[in-house]
Order: structure tokens, then sequence, then C-alpha cells
């Protein structure tokens, strides 16, 4: 007789549990009483449930500080964890986990759905089977599963809020692709040496007074908004740019830049651009770069969030930063 697998569920909330009320969608908790019923043969699933269930545009830190130590804590007696997640940060949940726990050498599974489990035609059913069909694949890393393929987290995105397809990475493609007809296909599991470095080197520490703001440059009074001084109390700043990392060479916007730096504050600098590459390229990018940013190469917002909130927490500087983002595959 096979023995089942066991795996931890942490249901965070989210629209795959939602019910319809009054003011609108809002999380429930009956989705807990039938949603993995139909994995019950060959899995036993143990849930935890927050108290309360949000919506995930609501997560702060100071969750995320309360996940990793559950899952840390669980990771112990547990085959895999599943983390049911609402969508709208949920590529940024698990860039945290992929971050912070690659030294638990388990999957951590993390999925949600456009509509309501109980919805019609809603993709939460294909999103759960192709969650838990994930575990057969004894993989030892945090991956998004979502419409029948698994996506590395590093790199990932929400892509739409309109079609099942609502998740995609760029740089990276994806890690298999999944059906209840065909099982997995196209699964391109082995890491590279840079990923393979980066999932044992964790980092141990997530401050949850950590103050990291983003900046999107657009044509106008963006660059004087940034010179006006509204991130002098940040930690860090992520500034999302232009193309291969190009921002005005506007005087006061760089030296604005360049007082933040100088004051030891990161600024990790991202192209705008869905699979966008931050590099030394064209020479409108070199005042930028000379006032001391660091380029996220081909980091999105949501790994470049993540990655600077504990860079901040850390005590990186901008050498030990860069050597993140070479370990990460993004340079």
């Amino acid at each position: 007789m096979t023995t089942r697998k066991k795996i931890f569920v942490l249901y965070t909330g989210g629209t795959i549990g939602m019910r319809q009320t009054p003011q609108g969608l809002s999380p429930d908790t009956a989705l807990a009483e039938k949603a993995l019923i139909p994995f019950a043969d060959n899995y036993s699933f143990d849930w935890h449930i927050c108290n309360p269930l949000i919506d995930s545009s609501a997560v702060t830190l100071s969750d995320w500080h309360n996940w990793l130590e559950l899952l840390k804590e669980k990771a112990r007696t547990y085959d895999g964890i599943l983390v049911l997640h609402g969508t709208d940060t949920l590529a940024y949940t698990a860039n945290l986990f992929t971050l912070t726990l690659p030294d638990l050498k388990l999957p951590i599974v993390i999925t949600g759905s456009q509509w309501p489990y109980n919805a019609q035609h809603s993709d939460a059913p294909l999103n759960l089977a192709t969650a838990v069909a994930a575990f057969e694949l004894n993989l030892s890393e945090t991956v998004i599963a979502f419409n029948g393929k698994l996506f590395q987290a590093v790199g990932s995105s929400k892509i739409s809020t309109e079609q099942a397809d609502g998740f995609d990475n760029p740089h990276f493609g994806t890690i298999a692709i999944w059906s209840p007809e065909c099982g997995w296909r196209h699964v391109n599991k082995r890491p590279s040496e840079k990923t393979s470095a980066a999932l044992h080197t964790p980092f141990p520490v997530l401050d949850t007074q950590a103050k990291v703001v983003c900046h999107t440059l657009v044509p106008g009074f963006s660059a004087q908004s940034f010179s006006d001084g509204l991130y002098r109390n940040a930690d860090a700043v992520i500034l999302q740019s232009y193309g291969h990392g190009n921002a005005p060479s506007d005087r006061d916007f760089i030296q604005a830049v360049n007082d933040l730096t100088s004051r030891g504050k990161l600024v990790l600098n991202i192209s705008q651009a869905k699979q966008g590459n931050a590099a030394a390229v064209y020479a409108q990018g070199s005042a930028l770069r000379q006032a001391g940013v660091v380029n996220g190469g081909k980091a999105n917002l949501e790994t470049a969030l993540v990655l600077l909130t504990l860079a901040v927490s850390n005590g990186l500087d901008n050498k030990q930063l860069q050597q993140k983002l070479e370990t990460l595959n993004l340079l």
C-alpha cells in the first residue's frame, strides 16, 4: 500500500474561496470543506486557515513574517506545502518564499484563481489540480501553479485580470505544463548553476518595518517629483525606468538619486518592459549609473520589491545586492 504524502495547506484568502456578498466578493472558509477532496486518495491535507482571511491586496510585511514562521515550523513534518493565495500579490509572496525558505528543501506550491471555486466555469479546479500534481515532480523550491502551468517565482508576474491564463514569466518561461488528459509535459525542472546557488543562500531576516517604495518614470513631471524629495524617508527605492534602464539626465533628478545613494540608501533600477533588462547599454543611462544605482537586469517589480525589502532587512550594500542579482540569474 502506497503511503499518502502529507501536505500542509496554508489558506490565506483570495478569490479562490470567496463568496458573493452585498458589498462584493468576500473571503470565506467554506473552501476547506471541499476543494481538495478529489485528491484525498493520494494525499493527506492538513489545513491552516488564516484568521481573518484576507484579500491579497491587503497583504502586509507582518503577514509575510507570520507565514514564514508558520511554514518553517510545519516543514519539518510534511512532504510539501500548498499555499492558497489571492492573485493580486501572489507573485510577490512566491518571491518571498523563494528568497527566504530555500533551505526547507521541499516543494512549496502557490496558487489561486481568477474566479471563485463555486463560480460557473471557474478556473479554480484546474489550478488546484495543477498545484497538487506538482508534488509528483519532487521539486525543492517555490513554484506558481496556474492554468496548467508551473512557473518559478523569480521573474513571474500577474498579467491578466480577465483571462484564466493569469500569470507568466517572460524571461524564464515555464517549468512544466500539465493537463488532466496528458499529465506533465515539457518538464524543465533542472535549474541553472546560478539558480541552484541562490536556492541555498536564504535571507535570514525580514524587517516588517522596512520601507521600500517604487517610482515609475513617465514623460513629463515624473523626474521632478522624484527630485522634490518624496522618498527621502524611504530605506530603499525601486526605480522603474525605460527600456534598458534609461532615465532623464535632468540635473535635479540625478542629484536627488545621488543624495539617496550617498546616504547608503539602495536604489534598484529595473525596466518597465515586461521582458526588459536594465543594463549598461545606452549612454542615456550613464548619469544614473554614476549616481550609484544598481541595475536590476531582468528583475521584474515583484522580484525587485521582495529582493530590496530583504536587502534592507539584512543590511546589504550595493555590491552584495548585485551579487544576489547574479545568483538569481538576473544579470
